[in-house]
């Protein structure tokens, strides 16, 4: 463990060196208009409604992403790097109790903190990209090698480590949680550990229950993977670490390798490394995933966001990823095949999908998504998208002229509620750099008003993800 931490902080090291060396350039679209850090923290009460807040929901609208505190060199920053901070607004009883906004672990208040912090993350160091609750906390993840964070119920960060095990293991941005057993199961990777990723399951009380090694090649980055009630779906693409483009002074080391032949790895829970099942692909590579389920004839459907390409350009010049051009489809993974069987959904470029998680591993019907802007500028106005992927009817809901929503996370309503009945929230940011808000949306009406909007008293910049941490009874 500590011969693994010093490299860490080598790489670190050198790394950040090799960025000072880049010529210097002032301009970043990530870190202008609705993507400009903030630079305090804040605690507001009593916040503005417009509508009504369903009572039923109780509990914290969380949201993360970068936020930089410094920039050495604009023009070479990545959108998926810098300091995480966190938003949340705690709704009870129909009303908007407050709004925080949170570095993830501020070490500047907690020597401690920085400790752990600085002994255990990954290359990239930030922990920056989700954040979820389990075991009845609050978990700030992030990729590549570093730990999660568990946070306070007011969104202080108290602990960093791999849950409560002293396992010396990254996590994962994107665990699948299982609503019939509780737990967590996860694809890992780690940029130092290029030879082999690791699946780990953690149980409901934060222990790790099961850990895999599955050997690959020239370190590929699986920012997410899929779950079905059986098995666990690996996406191996051709996006992969990048010696060459640290030594360029790249702040994120991964870009598309040609060489890397893209495929699937269907994992049963209960296997080891050699029972994966791998599927060719075309090459292509995947973000996000929204649900997979298990046919009754063995096959497997994994619903998914594909881009064409990924970091395919100079990471030097290029900041952030390559958008504009995606499709979703519907991936079939047949257990009498070496070949990964792709149909189309929709043609319309879009990212960041979501499903009701009640039925995680299990067959489904509803989908969301939000649009993106053919030229891939996503600060430009956007739709949320809902599927019904029974008949194929596509409903939308526009934000407005001027407003960009952020992922939208759904959530039921109520414990038995049928499938897409409930309201569907998101963070939306308004264009003119003016204060974001809260959008509560009738699921069963997207054409209608929203069922309630929460006026925040400060910007919160486009970030990556976010979660309903309902209230624990």
């Amino acid at each position: 463990m500590k011969h693994n931490n010093i490299l860490k902080n080598v790489v670190r090291t050198a790394s950040k060196l090799l960025v000072k060396r880049v010529p210097y350039n002032p301009d970043n679209h990530y870190l202008e208009t609705i993507f400009a850090p903030v630079h305090q923290e804040h605690t507001a009460t009593q916040l503005k409604v417009k509508g009504q807040i369903p009572t039923a929901l109780n509990g914290i609208l969380t949201r993360i992403g970068p936020n930089p505190k410094k920039v050495d060199n604009p023009g070479n920053h990545s959108w998926f790097v810098g300091d995480g901070m966190v938003h949340g607004v705690r709704i009870q009883n129909g009303q908007a109790i407050w709004y925080r906004n949170r570095y993830i672990a501020d070490t500047s208040q907690d020597h401690a903190l920085e400790q752990q912090l600085g002994a255990q993350r990954g290359i990239g160091g930030a922990v920056n990209t989700n954040i979820i609750g389990h075991g009845g906390r609050l978990w700030a993840l992030v990729e590549a090698g570093s730990f999660p964070v568990e946070l306070n119920s007011e969104l202080t960060s108290v602990h960093v480590g791999l849950f409560d095990s002293s396992m010396n293991n990254g996590f994962t941005a994107h665990p699948h949680l299982d609503p019939q057993t509780g737990e967590l199961h996860a694809i890992c990777y780690d940029a130092l550990k290029q030879n082999h990723v690791t699946y780990l399951v953690i149980d409901q009380h934060c222990h790790v229950k099961n850990k895999v090694s599955i050997p690959v090649k020239h370190g590929p980055m699986m920012h997410d993977g899929a779950m079905t009630s059986k098995s666990m779906i690996l996406f191996d693409l051709p996006v992969t670490f990048s010696g060459k483009d640290i030594l360029k002074g790249a702040s994120l080391p991964y870009r598309w390798n040609p060489k890397h032949p893209a495929r699937v790895g269907v994992l049963p829970r209960n296997g080891k490394a050699e029972d994966v099942h791998w599927l060719t692909v075309d090459p292509c590579f995947v973000f996000h995933s929204c649900n997979a389920f298990e046919r009754d004839n063995g096959e497997i459907i994994v619903d998914v966001v594909v881009h064409p390409k990924m970091f395919a350009s100079d990471l030097t010049v290029k900041t952030g990823p390559e958008l504009g051009v995606t499709t979703f489809e519907r991936w079939t993974l047949s257990p009498n095949s070496n070949k990964v069987q792709r149909q189309v959904i929709h043609t319309e470029p879009q990212e960041f999908p979501r499903f009701d998680e009640r039925l995680a591993g299990q067959s489904y019907r509803h989908a969301y998504s939000i649009s993106l802007p053919m030229n891939g500028n996503t600060s430009l106005p956007n739709q949320l998208l809902h599927y019904d992927l029974q008949t194929g009817e596509i409903n939308r809901h526009s934000y407005g002229a001027n407003e960009v929503t952020g992922e939208v996370v759904f959530v039921p309503r109520s414990p038995d509620a049928p499938e897409n009945d409930g309201w569907l929230m998101s963070y939306v940011h308004d264009l003119n750099c003016g204060n974001s808000k809260i959008v509560i949306l009738d699921s069963l009406n997207l054409g209608g008003e929203p069922v309630a909007e929460i006026e925040l008293p400060v910007r919160v910049p486009m970030g990556f993800h976010g979660n309903w941490i309902a209230d624990t009874v």
